[in-house]
């Protein structure tokens, strides 16, 4: 198709705020999807995402549809996440697109995570089409959120498409202003081809699949491209497009997005923002999207120890789906061999564990999150730590920084002060207060990465009753008094147990971790010492008392010197005993305290 008939558009939103509903009624009114095979989230393909109700890859899919002027059109839609986490996912579809489609519930308002993808659409320059969704709602408020587009987002309300994805209405007004509003593709005038992938995924049978965007040029089966970044030369097998299954095509055109199968058999070999050109007569690069950096390390092991070469093909599949996602090989005197993974946030995180165990069946074991601390050595070297292991010992360290984030929260008015009493409990400062409406507020705080990783975003939900939202976004490092805390059984440091915390925090955490192991350690035949230790000073003690064997039994009767005799003996072997036992942690333990 000319490359006048095609538009390129994402739909980008807060979560939960209709977006997957909405491509759905998409693909009915075009008729890309008959309607026996319609059913709810048809772009979310994991079982994960309609168990969750979040989409958490982006989708692509070509529709084709009749405007009212007469003239088809190709709509290339790509859907994206809504949560913090998956910012990434956004940004890349972004940069294939010329518009957005920009959802607001009528019933929520703006949220945070509006602003955030808002500015990652303006930021390359896209056409915003506005739609205020869920207009069906009984408590949907339909002029606050137009004044809200106003006054939070700087957009005219007249714009604004009033629309309910649920029930069918305002659609075919969305597809119009697609068509209309949204520029067609132009030409980057390059000598050749020029297609930048944004995304791929592996299939078993057709190696890595890889979704394009054609910038310049056609891509036809049987062609030589080159991948610029890594150099190779491949030969293109198969081009094609998603409706939303993939379906092979003659060729993909200038302006066009879909996929294209090539004999790329590593995941390796693909990189996310590379650009494809013709290998005879080369073109530039075309402008990418920035490296991301992981947020949160946790280290992730095999439960048993011999599938470690499976763990290790199953991550790089999953890297190639996820690229954000990064790992390496480490090992621990408790888990054994295993991989440090990086992950851009919690929920980032939970989402690749519970696929490395659903889509690749895996038995695996996590470590607990911690970030990256820039360490400053007393010769004056800087080392990156993410892993408490490697921090050196106290006497070499000259100051240690950790990562701060600033914080943006939303939330209604009457839960400021206890907003203020969670960012004050988790060390954050609040540096601003924006009245938003006659009903909400938006706080900007600065907060330690580390305080907000694990529940933060839950209790902001719980305090609020499910009405606040946050998004935050990296700050620099700053210097803090962290210590590293060792656990300590019988005397015997447990590496996996081993976190970097502030000092006023390192004595609740270390009594929580040394209660926790106390339950879940078995009884030994001497008394266990369970200890929570800075360097040197022990700051929290349990102690897991001696299964006792009945010595006496046999004593039926005579002088009570026959029972201490026995019993000190008793005494003696256990002391024995505890000098040169050592304590054999289950697994099952390991998994247990790192669940909390």
């Amino acid at each position: 198709m000319d490359a006048a008939h095609i538009r390129n558009f994402s739909i980008i939103a807060h979560i939960d705020h209709g977006k997957t509903t909405l491509s759905d009624r998409l693909l009915h009114m075009t008729g890309t999807v008959a309607d026996r095979n319609m059913s709810e989230q048809m772009l979310d393909s994991m079982d994960l995402e309609k168990e969750r109700g979040i989409t958490i890859k982006a989708h692509p899919v070509t529709m084709y549809y009749k405007a009212k002027n007469g003239e088809t059109y190709e709509l290339n839609l790509i859907d994206t996440p809504g949560h913090v986490d998956f910012a990434y996912e956004v940004s890349r579809s972004l940069s294939a697109c010329e518009g957005a489609i920009l959802i607001i519930d009528a019933a929520q308002g703006v949220e945070a995570q509006t602003v955030a993808n808002l500015h990652l659409a303006m930021k390359q320059n896209l056409e915003i089409i506005p739609v205020i969704n869920k207009i069906d709602l009984p408590h949907a408020d339909i002029a606050n959120a137009k004044h809200q587009l106003e006054e939070i987002l700087a957009i005219p309300a007249e714009n604004a498409i009033l629309a309910s994805a649920k029930q069918g209405i305002g659609i075919e007004d969305i597809l119009e202003a697609v068509v209309h509003r949204i520029p067609a593709p132009k030409p980057t005038g390059a000598v050749s081809l020029q297609a930048l992938v944004f995304d791929s995924y592996f299939d078993t049978y057709k190696g890595v699949v890889t979704h394009v965007r054609v910038f310049n040029g056609q891509i036809k089966p049987g062609m030589m491209v080159k991948l610029l970044h890594s150099g190779r030369t491949v030969e293109i097998k198969e081009v094609g497009s998603f409706n939303p299954k993939p379906y092979p095509r003659e060729k993909l055109e200038e302006g066009e997005t879909g996929y294209i199968t090539a004999n790329i058999k590593s995941p390796k070999d693909v990189k996310m923002g590379d650009t494809l050109t013709d290998s005879r007569n080369p073109s530039a690069v075309l402008p990418g999207f920035q490296e991301i950096h992981p947020m949160v390390y946790s280290g992730i092991y095999p439960i048993n120890t011999a599938d470690y070469e499976h763990l290790k093909v199953n991550l790089s599949k999953l890297q190639l789906n996820d690229s954000a996602f990064v790992y390496q090989s480490e090992s621990s005197v408790a888990l054994g061999f295993g991989f440090r993974c990086g992950f851009l946030g919690l929920l980032h995180m939970e989402i690749v564990q519970e696929r490395l165990r659903r889509e690749y069946g895996m038995d695996i074991i996590a470590t607990y999150p911690s970030v990256i601390y820039r360490v400053t050595m007393t010769d004056g070297t800087v080392k990156e730590i993410d892993n408490p292991a490697f921090l050196p010992e106290a006497n070499y360290i000259l100051k240690i920084e950790e990562p701060r984030v600033t914080t943006f929260i939303m939330c209604p008015n009457e839960f400021i002060g206890d907003m203020m009493a969670l960012v004050s409990e988790k060390r954050g400062i609040c540096n601003q207060t924006e009245t938003l409406d006659t009903r909400r507020v938006m706080l900007t705080c600065s907060t330690p990465l580390n305080e907000i990783l694990i529940d933060f975003h839950d209790r902001i939900k719980s305090i609020t009753r499910g009405y606040g939202s946050m998004d935050y976004e990296h700050a620099g490092y700053v210097e803090a008094d962290m210590v590293k805390l060792d656990m300590l059984v019988n005397n015997d440091v447990v590496d996996a147990f081993s976190c970097i915390v502030h000092r006023d925090k390192a004595e609740p955490r270390g009594r929580a971790l040394a209660a926790k192991l106390k339950d879940v350690i078995p009884k030994q035949q001497y008394q266990v010492a369970i200890q929570a230790a800075i360097g040197g000073k022990v700051i929290a003690r349990e102690s897991i008392s001696a299964m006792r064997k009945d010595v006496t039994a046999k004593c039926y009767g005579g002088d009570i010197s026959r029972k201490r005799k026995l019993l000190e003996k008793q005494k003696e072997g256990k002391k024995r005993m505890k000098s040169i036992g050592s304590v054999n942690i289950p697994q099952e333990a390991f998994i247990e305290v790192l669940k909390t």
